[in-house]
């Protein structure tokens, strides 16, 4: 099945993290494509501008990572189109109050769930909404 990566896990690909090793055999390991939405890559950036601006790393290491992320994803990945069921599917797994949902979550789960993709996180709290919602959810 191929899997829908979020920004979690996208980040652990680009940068040393605790969880980069897993996410890398994880990764390594799975058959299918992997799928990264435009939102995905715009969680990437932000999360990259934020290191950048606390300090964590410096403003030219997050454009490097970017590029190396740009052209990562143009040649391992397939982008999948955010449509706007997907928007109103979020509302409605935002609403159902058990799930424990932030809108940009719920977005990846309704992706998902459209395209009959597996979920790929570091989310403990998305991976369970996922599968509670019947995604093959999976944290490397």
């Amino acid at each position: 099945m191929s899997a829908y990566l979020d920004a979690s896990v996208l980040l652990a690909i680009l940068l040393h993290e605790p969880a980069s090793e897993r996410v890398d055999v994880f990764i390594e390991s799975r058959d299918g494509r992997l799928t990264v939405s435009e939102f995905a890559a715009a969680e990437v950036a932000s999360g990259l501008s934020r290191r950048a601006r606390t300090g964590a790393i410096t403003p030219h290491a997050a454009r490097d990572h970017l590029s190396d992320f740009d052209a990562w994803r143009a040649t391992a990945t397939l982008d999948i189109a955010i449509h706007e069921a997907d928007v109103r599917l979020a509302s409605i797994f935002v609403r159902r109050f058990e799930l424990a949902l932030r809108t940009p979550d719920a977005l990846h789960a309704a992706i998902c769930q459209r395209a009959g993709l597996a979920l790929i996180t570091l989310d403990l709290r998305l991976a369970e909404a996922g599968r509670s919602l019947g995604l093959e959810a999976h944290v490397p």
